[in-house]
């Protein structure tokens, strides 16, 4: 989404690092995909900006696919729906067939180009642009309902809830803090709290590391 600004904090570099650790044999020289879930300002732009970035110190071409990119309605548009129908918040809102469809071609087909929506914030609009899986190695999806991507190859959730998050959303001042907006969150946290048993690697409370056996 072109119009977020993220800006990696010590935690999240350090469980990046970890995440990366646990990950980098198990990915190999395989075109694989990660999703990095979890709930408002829980640090999912971060940590996947820091595991590109480590990614990319040996070799392995990353980019980051944006569950915000993958919303029906742009940005205010689609705040403006929840405000008149709370009914509508939840994975109604998201294209996640198109998202994981995105996923199962750079997999599978990466001499196809793939046409995504890209998100312009500021102002409220969905264009598009074109990516070429060929040049690619590596998939890191995230978002808050990314866990639900079955044809992603490692899951990483992030345990934290949106009333642990409140500081942070306040920080990046993106979106309004108010009653309602605070029920979205809660609506939000219904669902995604039954995803943690999905995911591989779990990011606690306090930024620590923990790897699931299935």
């Amino acid at each position: 989404m072109i119009g977020d600004i993220v800006f990696p904090e010590p935690h999240h570099t350090a469980a990046a690092e970890v995440v990366f650790g646990l990950l980098e044999t198990r990915v190999g020289q395989k075109r694989r995909a990660i999703t990095i879930a979890g709930e408002s300002g829980a640090g999912k732009s971060e940590i996947a900006l820091e595991l590109a970035r480590l990614f990319a110190g040996v070799g392995k071409r990353s980019i980051i696919l944006q569950q915000d990119d993958y919303f029906f309605l742009p940005p205010r548009t689609n705040e403006e729906n929840r405000r008149k129908s709370i009914k509508s918040v939840g994975l109604a809102e998201v294209n996640l067939v198109l998202m994981n469809e995105h996923i199962r071609r750079f997999k599978f087909s990466p001499n196809e180009k793939i046409e995504k929506p890209l998100v312009i914030f500021e102002e409220n609009r969905i264009t598009r642009e074109t990516l070429s899986p060929a040049d690619i190695d590596l998939f890191i999806a995230e978002g808050t309902y990314t866990t639900l991507l079955n044809h992603a190859d490692y899951h990483v959730f992030i345990d934290r809830t949106y009333e642990d998050t409140r500081a942070h959303r306040t920080g990046r001042g993106r979106d309004p803090l108010d009653e309602i907006s605070e029920r979205f969150l809660e609506i939000e946290h219904s669902i995604i709290s039954k995803h943690r048993s999905l995911a591989e690697i779990i990011v606690n409370k306090d930024y620590s590391v923990t790897w699931v056996e299935k």
